[in-house]
């Protein structure tokens, strides 16, 4: 409940026009009573009801892609009509698993024209610097991200904040921090949104740090005529 009333509060301030949950932990048949909370106009569960997506009814949505670990939508924002792809992705923890989300993204990738964002949680560093405390990072696993986000000409959005989003809550020697939840684009999405910034917000209520993603679409100023009043 505490994360849950920090969203409500984040939705409020910011207006969000979509939202992304990885891993509720909740029962599907409660999306739609989150959605009337959150007050949102469309709600989507992926198979796996491991990630959810609110949507605002601003934009129209049609589902290209529902699997275990990545739930790909088709975005069209009515208002400003701009389409882009949104891959969201909750990763197996397991490499060998994480192999199937791997090749859906090289799929999805190999005729993508259209802006593409992907973004998530994808259980994998991309460099050793990404890691604090524990075990030694495996290489393998590492390489084989690498190696989908460079095929899949994704890029790396950057952030704002601290370089770690994930803890697993303990402390002393016990404590490890990752770098597991990140945003990424590729060239026609960068494009399109050249000034979109991440920001990794707080941990409050997860163990996982909230990513927000913010653009501020600039309107031409409004030429107003000059009148001279005579009183």
């Amino acid at each position: 409940m505490q994360a849950f009333e920090r969203l409500v509060t984040m939705n409020r301030q910011h207006h969000f026009e979509f939202i992304g949950l990885m891993e509720p932990k909740q029962q599907a048949r409660k999306l739609e009573l989150y959605r009337r909370r959150i007050g949102f106009a469309q709600a989507i569960a992926n198979v796996s009801n491991k990630i959810w997506v609110f949507i605002d009814e601003v934009f129209d949505v049609t589902i290209i892609y529902d699997m275990v670990q990545q739930l790909t939508l088709r975005l069209f924002h009515t208002e400003t009509h701009v389409e882009f792809i949104l891959t969201l992705v909750y990763a197996k923890c397991d490499p060998i698993e994480r192999i199937e989300l791997w090749d859906s993204l090289y799929y999805l990738a190999r005729d993508m024209t259209t802006p593409w964002l992907v973004g998530g949680d994808f259980n994998v560093i991309s460099d050793e610097e990404e890691k604090f405390g524990g075990l030694p990072v495996s290489l393998n696993e590492i390489d084989d991200f690498r190696h989908c986000i460079n095929t899949c000409n994704l890029t790396d959005l950057g952030f704002k904040g601290s370089i770690f989003t994930w803890w697993n809550g303990r402390a002393d020697v016990d404590c490890i921090f990752k770098r597991l939840d990140r945003c990424f684009g590729n060239m026609e999405f960068q494009q399109t949104f050249p000034d979109l910034e991440v920001t990794h917000l707080p941990k409050i209520g997860s163990d996982h740090c909230p990513l927000l993603l913010k653009y501020d679409i600039e309107v031409a100023p409004v030429k107003k005529a000059f009148r001279f009043l005579n009183f």
